[in-house]
């Protein structure tokens, strides 16, 4: 009898855990090499951030399983769960309290990925050879092979840059002290930093329309608190959402209360505003759009940067991975979420088709196959490991069959306002592998790409 192969999962967070389940569910020995000090580490990190999807959307099928003979109760599915939630409730027990305990390494980052024997430049026999990973922990340097590779290392410690050109903008590390990334606790463990203080917010996505929310909360307590919404684009309401046409609720309640906040001028905005540099000026931060002599300049305490993330590719240099040159995510995938030309936000499920590489029986999964792109759900990684899982199997068919049905964003990018019938006219027709009614429509006509983009 012939031993199991083994998968190499790198992250531990909760499409990484579900990799795991669906591996082990295959009869695959799971290796899952995790960068933090525990599973669920980067979750963590947005504890306080309450989900927008509820429970149900939020646990995978194989995990559950795996939970069921553990005595777990599973939490009620209409509620949201913040990221501590989602840590203690599931991501723990799972972790520690089932079989997958034996597979996790903690404090193990992965610095590089190759094929034993084999330079990125060879190719005879290339294909029959194991990956070789090395990883760092606190015994130093250690090497282990696998089989195959899933990574799901997502991009939460790659921040994407303030500045407008993807760069950092020039003096953003000398002002690294009162610049903070992602969605801090501005109400909670870091209120210190943000009370009383002018705080600009740059970013359109959920993260920086929750966190200006959550300063203009800050304000009602501490009335010298002034949020700015630093904008590149010209357009605030496409940062506003679906409203009551988001199938997701609380994602809907969120746009809705925060343009009713920019309506109120409880948040000031500043569009069109693409920052170029940061300049130091005693105690406070010059913050400037276009040239240092001649552009526009705001003066604040603190810049809060939420401009989405970036994956991390060192590691993978040696493999044969092709990538969008936009988005950085694998070449098949991107048509389906490029925001340049899917203007719905709704992606329909994909697998291991879309997500494998050149290198055989290696993937990328979870937010990191993503790339650039802002739109990922839990559910679609847990959809992404699952035909995964079944592929490296050799379950092709199982592999190419869908079992996901992804809620509706109910916005359309081109809509110039959300409301009742935003996503270009409405829902797609039932039936329909599409986002609304107009991409239907072209759908049917035979068109390709994203029909709401025309």
């Amino acid at each position: 009898m012939s031993e199991a192969k083994t998968v190499a999962i790198v992250g531990a967070g909760p499409v990484g855990l579900a990799a795991a389940a669906h591996v082990l569910e295959r009869g695959l020995r799971p290796i899952v090499l995790e960068a933090g000090h525990s599973a669920g580490h980067s979750v963590r990190q947005w504890g306080h951030v309450q989900l927008f999807s509820p429970w149900e959307y939020n646990i995978d099928r194989a995990a559950a399983r795996l939970l069921a003979p553990t005595g777990w109760n599973s939490p009620a599915p209409e509620q949201y769960p913040t990221g501590s939630e989602l840590v203690e409730r599931y991501l723990e027990p799972l972790a520690t309290r089932t079989v997958l305990a034996r597979h996790i390494h903690a404090d193990s980052r992965v610095i590089d990925v190759s094929r034993a024997g084999f330079d990125k430049l060879k190719t005879k026999g290339r294909d029959t050879a194991p990956f070789e990973i090395r990883y760092q922990n606190g015994q130093g340097p250690k090497v282990m092979r696998a089989d195959a590779v899933i990574d799901v290392s997502g991009t939460w410690h790659s921040p994407n840059p303030a500045g407008a050109n993807g760069l950092r903008a020039i003096g953003e590390t000398q002002a690294a002290d009162r610049i903070a990334y992602g969605m801090p606790d501005v109400l909670g463990k870091d209120r210190a930093r943000y009370a009383g203080k002018t705080v600009a917010v740059l970013g359109a996505g959920h993260s920086a329309i929750g966190t200006l929310t959550d300063l203009a909360r800050l304000g009602e307590q501490s009335p010298a608190t002034k949020p700015i919404w630093l904008l590149r684009s010209n357009d605030p309401a496409k940062a506003f959402g679906g409203g009551a046409n988001d199938k997701l609720a609380a994602r809907g309640e969120l746009g809705a209360a925060f343009a009713a906040l920019v309506a109120a001028e409880r948040i000031k905005l500043e569009s069109e505003f693409r920052v170029s540099h940061v300049t130091l000026d005693g105690p406070r931060l010059i913050v400037g759009a276009g040239g240092a002599c001649c552009g526009r300049q705001i003066v604040v305490d603190e810049l809060i940067v939420a401009t989405g993330f970036r994956p991390d590719l060192d590691f993978v240099r040696e493999l044969r991975i092709q990538l969008d040159p936009a988005i950085e995510c694998p070449a098949m995938l991107a048509p389906l979420i490029d925001p340049n030309e899917h203007s719905c936000g709704t992606v329909r499920p994909h697998g291991a088709r879309e997500l494998a590489q050149a290198e055989p029986g290696f993937y990328f999964a979870g937010m990191k196959s993503y790339g650039r792109a802002p739109t990922f759900l839990m559910l679609t990684g847990y959809e992404q490991v699952r035909s995964i899982a079944a592929d490296i199997a050799g379950d092709r068919e199982a592999a190419e069959r869908v079992e996901l049905e992804l809620p509706e964003t109910g916005v359309c990018n081109r809509s110039a306002a959300p409301d009742a019938s935003s996503c270009c006219g409405g829902l797609a027709f039932s039936g329909v592998d599409a986002c609304c009614v107009a991409d239907a429509n072209a759908k049917q006509e035979g068109k390709a790409g994203c029909g709401c983009a025309a």
